[in-house]
């Protein structure tokens, strides 16, 4: 299997149980998305490629009886199985999948095509679809414009280093124009509600950088969200918490 980056491999194999717990859903609106402009139907064949624990493949489960996931992290996978039984998770990565050519209508990637944003993992897409075929690209955005989503972003962006993120846009250098549409966005909001440990503790810890930290590291940046978390006015003594996000879904034509 073709190399994972090592943020991706560490991390989400130590933290495979935390990201399912803290990790937010997606908007029922995008289930409306998904059959409108990507035309999913009970007979579309769709790949959920980096499907990670399955939080997204659920959302898809209803739309289509011809549904397979796709995930490079074993720790994942496993998790996978335990939480969307019934369906097939094989391994395999963007640059190599495990599936013939022209095997599905839609591939559609949630919190995780910036992994994988490269001229090898677009042209292994096109191979996979039909002509015709539909692209997606979702991600579940934090809402900065909050002060206090602002800072939890301060306390863990120093430990990015090269792990990719969606924030710097630069999964947008794949698109050349050759193999794919350029993306086109529609917006959804939402809204991660449950108790300020599962929406902020496990949530920020199971980032692929964060968990991959020595555990001095890890544990600074545990001190500084709980810190947070006691002073904050929005947050303090706070049972249940709405964490605010902006899901962006973007859909790719297949050209060709």
């Amino acid at each position: 299997m073709p190399h994972v980056h090592d943020a991706a491999q560490t991390g989400y194999s130590r933290q495979a149980q935390t990201y399912t717990q803290g990790r937010p859903t997606y908007p029922q609106a995008l289930s409306t998305w998904l059959h409108q402009a990507l035309m999913i139907d009970g007979q579309t064949r769709v790949i959920d490629l980096g499907a990670g624990t399955g939080k997204f493949t659920r959302l898809l489960q209803p739309l289509t009886d011809r549904l397979i996931a796709v995930e490079p992290v074993e720790a994942m996978r496993q998790e996978f199985a335990k939480c969307v039984p019934g369906i097939e998770v094989l391994a395999g990565t963007a640059q190599a999948l495990p599936l013939p050519t022209a095997s599905a209508e839609v591939v559609l990637c949630a919190q995780a095509f910036h992994w994988f944003a490269d001229a090898q993992a677009l042209a292994e897409i096109h191979r996979v679809l039909t002509p015709g075929g539909r692209l997606g690209l979702v991600w579940n955005v934090r809402d900065e414009s909050v002060d206090w989503v602002a800072a939890i972003t301060r306390i863990i962006a120093p430990y990015e280093g090269d792990t990719p993120r969606f924030h710097t846009g630069r999964w947008r250098d794949a698109f050349d124009g050759s193999g794919f549409s350029k993306p086109e966005l529609t917006c959804f909001e939402h809204a991660h509600i449950g108790s300020v440990e599962t929406v902020i503790m496990e949530r920020f810890l199971s980032v692929s950088f964060i968990a991959s930290l020595p555990p001095a590291d890890k544990a600074e940046v545990t001190r500084q969200l709980r810190e947070l978390i006691q002073t904050h006015p929005a947050l303090r003594g706070v049972e249940t918490l709405a964490f605010p996000y902006q899901t962006q879904a973007y859909l790719c034509q297949r050209l060709g």
